[in-house]
Parts: structure tokens; sequence; C-alpha cells
């Protein structure tokens, strides 16, 4: 086939020396060209000879043949040498500059006609964006019945032809709501005997899991456990955790989860601020007793035999179910947020509106009813919680196990025959060092989804993952306040690294400057999210920002020319060194393509001369040997001169919270 010769030529309101800013960067191309998904620089500097690893379609390399500053830039694939590129920039009157974009293309995917319309709207995104013009908003309009209905028949969630199973479903939601009780007494009318929970030392049916969790509540009201009280738990991933979730959502009681990571003293004080009337937690923490009141009642949730009081089990086994009417005020769960940049705070979980809610979720990852599911994130963190209420309106089975261990993980999966795995990032990890040769030991056939969520995916990462278990990975980016705002699936994860993906059903997903207007194409700016989960407002203390309905994540990012989301960290993270502003994450990112580098952070540390200077914590994987001056040598190949580190230290490990996030606070006093 003969190469295509395609020419394109704009006029644009912009000086050539403006355009040039754009023109001369391709690793910037991404944000304006659609189909253009990945690009970075692979040597020291740019320039003529300057060479560009990027993806559009399949993974090449290009090679900067002309840089005519102001003037002309032509580049030309190494891999596939007959593809060609010319930009040149001729002065025209009144600031302006006439475009000429010149292409030698052999056997283009696409028709020439939508190589032409791309490149002049990339042409329009350059100039829009060096001109400041907003960018237009991305629509996301309130998903309509038909859309909703769609994705729960598809996920199997609405079985139209079993009427009689979905009457009875329907009458339990409408008599508890759409709460953990709700759902899981819809559960047990529409299969009774169909299992709904495992931990190390039970099963439940959804049938026994109804009556366990109304005597358990008949037997918290002899605690005063009622509308308007508020119990703390203070557990791992087990059966009676959720028991224990249900039992209270009978009563209409708030469920405060606690984060096991906590130090006694931060928990008990919680306990006194928020009035709880009681507290349920594992033996593990004991401790916590001894900085509780004496006169708080303490329920013991797993037992290990070597503490006294009541357990959960002993009160169940002792209690015959009493009839519970169903509270006039559903009660709330109460998360508390990662405490990543200081104290965690109590953030108000909404109930869901049953599987509507479900439905955005379900738009982007295939999960279906009656899957199987292992819990490995933890219950008390959003994602764990996600899971449970997503489980829930699938009627799914969910495997939990107290404690995260790798092999543990493929060893449930295989034995229960999982279909779906809930982790977070720094567990993945933990898959992948399990050795293959153990791995293959375990036969993860039945394994078709792995959901990743509660921290940032290093883009490295999630290629090792999908190629070590398949093209099965998705990952969630959200945050206990505005529960999702993107979700990457398998196919966005290969096409853009590091992406966190594409607005799910029914959300919207806008990117704002300081003074809450609406950023130009390309640009990076401010996280705000508007769904039907946003939380109701933290227990103490003022909520985030909000502009027109949407709620400011506290994050900073952009969105590429195809319409998919990279976030670049947290806003208060970002590092300013010498006038420069820096995100660490994009550091990070290049950090971890360094062979033996396992993991890495990035912060910045005060600098008397340019104000803040980077420091980078490296993990390096086992054996590997190397040296600072390779470290930032690797860094200086591949971004601009200001975001090399000057500091560089070798670390055993990264100071990371119960989710896995990694504590940036720690790396500063370090």
């Amino acid at each position: 086939m003969e190469p295509e010769f395609i020419e394109v030529s704009v006029t644009v309101p912009r000086t050539p020396a403006a355009l040039w800013t754009i023109i001369e960067r391709p690793e910037l191309y991404s944000r304006f060209v659609r189909g253009i998904t990945w690009c970075e620089r692979v040597t020291a500097s740019g320039g003529r000879g300057a060479r560009y690893q990027y993806l559009a379609g399949g993974e090449d390399v290009a090679e900067i043949l002309t840089h005519r500053r102001n003037e002309q830039l032509t580049w030309s694939s190494v891999q596939a040498g007959h593809h060609r590129m010319s930009v040149t920039l001729r002065p025209a009157p009144g600031g302006c500059t006439v475009i000429v974009w010149l292409a030698l293309l052999g056997a283009p995917a696409l028709g020439t006609s939508e190589i032409r319309r791309r490149i002049a709207d990339a042409i329009e995104a350059v100039s829009d964006h060096l001109g400041g013009v907003p960018a237009q908003e991305r629509p996301a309009p309130d998903p309509s019945p038909l859309e909703i209905g769609r994705s729960l028949i598809k996920a199997g969630v609405l079985t139209p032809a079993q009427p009689a199973g979905m009457l009875r479903q329907l009458k339990a939601v409408s008599r508890w709501g759409p709460t953990l009780a709700g759902g899981f007494a819809a559960g047990a009318r529409r299969a009774a005997d169909s299992p709904a929970l495992w931990d190390e030392r039970s099963g439940r049916t959804f049938g026994e899991l109804d009556e366990r969790t109304s005597r358990l509540a008949t037997a918290l009201r002899r605690y005063d456990v009622g509308e308007g009280s508020r119990v703390l738990l203070m557990c791992r991933n087990h059966n009676a955790m959720v028991e224990a979730m249900i039992a209270c959502g009978k009563l209409g009681a708030d469920v405060v989860l606690m984060n096991t990571g906590l130090a006694p003293a931060t928990v008990a004080d919680f306990v006194h601020r928020h009035r709880c009337t009681l507290v349920l937690a594992d033996d593990e923490f004991a401790e916590l007793g001894r900085h509780l009141p004496v006169h708080l009642p303490r329920i013991r949730a797993w037992s290990s035999g070597e503490q006294s009081g009541p357990t959960a089990e002993a009160l169940i086994d002792a209690t015959e179910a009493e009839r519970i009417a169903p509270p006039e005020n559903q009660g709330r769960i109460v998360v508390l947020t990662s405490g990543t940049s200081g104290l965690p705070k109590g953030a108000r979980r909404p109930t869901p509106r049953g599987p509507v809610d479900a439905a955005a979720v379900l738009s982007a990852i295939p999960l279906r009813a009656e899957a199987r599911i292992l819990v490995a994130a933890p219950l008390f963190h959003t994602w764990g919680l996600a899971a449970l209420q997503l489980g829930m309106a699938l009627r799914a089975g969910l495997v939990l196990r107290r404690r995260f261990d790798a092999e543990t993980t493929l060893q449930l999966v295989e034995k229960h025959r999982c279909t779906v795995l809930f982790a977070v990032p720094t567990m993945l990890r933990r898959l992948l060092d399990v050795p293959e040769r153990v791995r293959a030991r375990y036969d993860l056939s039945s394994l078709r989804i792995v959901a990743s969520s509660g921290a940032a995916l290093p883009g490295r990462l999630a290629e090792e993952f999908m190629d070590a278990f398949g093209d099965i990975l998705y990952n969630l980016y959200g945050s206990t306040e505005v529960s999702w705002a993107a979700i990457a699936t398998p196919a966005d994860l290969r096409a853009a690294r590091s992406t966190a993906g594409r607005p799910p059903l029914g959300t919207r997903l806008r990117i704002l400057d300081d003074a809450g207007t609406p950023v130009p194409p390309g640009a990076t700016g401010r996280l705000y999210v508007g769904n039907k989960m946003l939380f109701d407002g933290y227990t103490e203390g003022a909520p985030p920002a909000a502009h027109e309905g949407l709620m400011d994540t506290g994050d900073r990012g952009y969105f590429d020319a195809d319409g998919r989301l990279f976030v670049e960290g947290r806003a208060d993270d970002m590092v300013v060194s010498g006038g420069e502003n820096v995100a660490p994450a994009s550091v990070e990112e290049v950090l971890l393509r360094l062979d033996g580098v396992r993991e890495a952070a990035v912060v910045g540390v005060p600098d008397a001369r340019y104000g803040q200077r980077l420091a980078a914590y490296v993990v390096l994987t086992r054996g590997a040997r190397l040296d600072a001056d390779t470290v930032r040598a690797h860094v200086r190949r591949h971004l601009a001169r200001f975001a090399v580190p000057r500091d560089v230290a070798f670390v055993g490990e990264l100071p990371r919270n119960e989710t896995g996030k990694v504590v940036k606070d720690a790396l500063r006093r370090w």
C-alpha cells in the first residue's frame, strides 16, 4: 500500500514563539491530539536528535530531525520508518501564525479525512490553551432510566424473567430501605440458601445472615443501641464485622468504621468526641480498652480466646430474635479519611439508593450477579465498603480474610473460584512479588476482574500486573468524600499509561482554576466531581469546597484529547522549586520505569536557595544496585532539569497507612 500524504494548513491568532512552547514538546501532544495516548522523551535533552517513545495505536519511537526554534519541527518514526511528520510556523499579520502540518503515513489506520479533522481540532485546542480559552465542559447528563436499566440487566441485578423473586426482593428493600440491612434482607428473600459470606472460620448464607443479624440486633438493644446512637467498630475483615454493621442498620444506629492502624489513644479520643454508645473490637485491639471509660460497654467481635467479656457470637447464640420494626431514620456509616496529610476525619457516607447507584460502577466494571468476590481491601476503607455494598446489590458471595497475604489470596481465588478481587495497589505489588513458579501452582482461571482503588496506581505497576495476570485490571479513582470520579478499563491502562480513566455513568468531572473557571484544553487544574454519592459532610469540621454542585477533590489533574483523566496528585503536594511547578507523581512514574526500582515516592523539602527541592525515596528490587547519580540521570533523560531530585535516598520500605497510601508527611520528617 502506498504511503498517504496529508497536508493541513490553519491560521491561528497566536505568535510562532507562543506556539513553539507546545510544538517543541511532543510529550504534551497527547493532551491535544486524539489518538496519541502517551509520549515520553527517552534522551537526555530535547531538540534535534532527541527521541520520544510514544503510543498511537501501537508503540513506536520518533526522532526529531529538524528543530528550528519558532519555525519548524520534523520527526520520523524509528521503528516504522515510513512515518514522517513536519510542523512549520509562518508569521502572519496581526500576531497570527500559519501552521502547516505535513505528514507521510504508511498504511494509516484512520482515513485521511479523519486525520485532517483530528489535526485541525488539535491546532484549535493548542490555540485555546495558549489563549486561556476555557475548555468546553464534557456533558454528563443524569442517566436515563433506560441506561440504568441496561446496566443493571447486563449485570444480572434485574432479572425480569423471575418476577416472584424480584417482588420479594423489592418488598424487603422497601421495608428496610437501601441500607446494608435492606440489601442483605432482600438477598435473603431472593436467594436464602445462596452463600453470602466466608471468612477463616465460617460461611453464611443470605438466610442465615438475616436471621443471625436479627438476633444480634435484639441483643444490642440491651446496650441502648438504636436510632441516634453511634457504634464504633475496630475490626479486620471477617463475618462478625459485617453482621455487626447489618444489625446496627436494622436498629437505625450509626456505625463508625475505625482504621485498624490508629493508635488506641487516637481511637479513644474519637469515641469521646463522637459520644459512641458501644464499641465492638477484635481481641487484638484489647489495648484500646485501657483508654476507654470503664462504663462504656465493649463487645468482642473476633475472639482469640485470650480475653474476657461478651463476644458477638455468644450474644447471637444466647438471643432469640424479637420483632424489629424498621427505624424511622436510617443509620449512617462513618468512614475515616486516609489522614495522609493530617489527622483522619470522620466522613458520613450517604446511603446508596440501591442498585440505581451501583449502575454507575457497573457501567464501567463488568461485575455480575452472584459473583464470588474476594475482598482484600479493608472493609473500614471506602473501597472495601464499596465492595461490600456492590456485592450486596449483586447478591454476591463475599470471601473475607482478616489479614492480606499474597500467596493466601491466590489460594482463596482457587478454593472459592473467585471471579473478582477488590484490592489496593500495594496488594497488586505483593501479588507480583510472589515468584512466577509459585503463582503457577494455583488455578486462577476463574478470576476475570481485579478492581483496584484506594491509592494511585502507577502505570508501570498496571502493565506488569496485566502482563502477569491478563488484561483484567480495572482502576477506580475516587475518595471518601466523592466516592468515584473516574474508572480506567484494561484498554485505558494499556493505551494511556497512568491514566485514571473516564467518568462513569452519571458522573460530572470538571477541571477548574483557583477562581472556579474551567481551565483551557490540556491544562492542569483542580478536580471537581459531582455524582449521587457525594458524602454528607465530616463529623467535625467544614466540608471541602464546592462549585455549582461539584465537590473539590483536593487533587490536580488534566484531560487528554481523548477525554481520559490524568491525576497529578494532591494540590498541597505540588512542589515549587525555583519558580517551577513540579508534580511529584510525574517524577515517581519515571522512577518506576528505571530497572531495579520497586517503589518510589517524591516530596518537596525546604531549600534555602530555591524555596523547595525534590527529594526521592527509592525502594530497590531484591539484588538490584543503583546509586543516586544513576537515578538523577534517568529522570533527566525523561523530564526537565527542574524535575530532577537533588536528594535521593534508598530505603527498605516506604511509610504507608493501612490502605497502602504513602504517608508523605512521614517522609518529610525523615
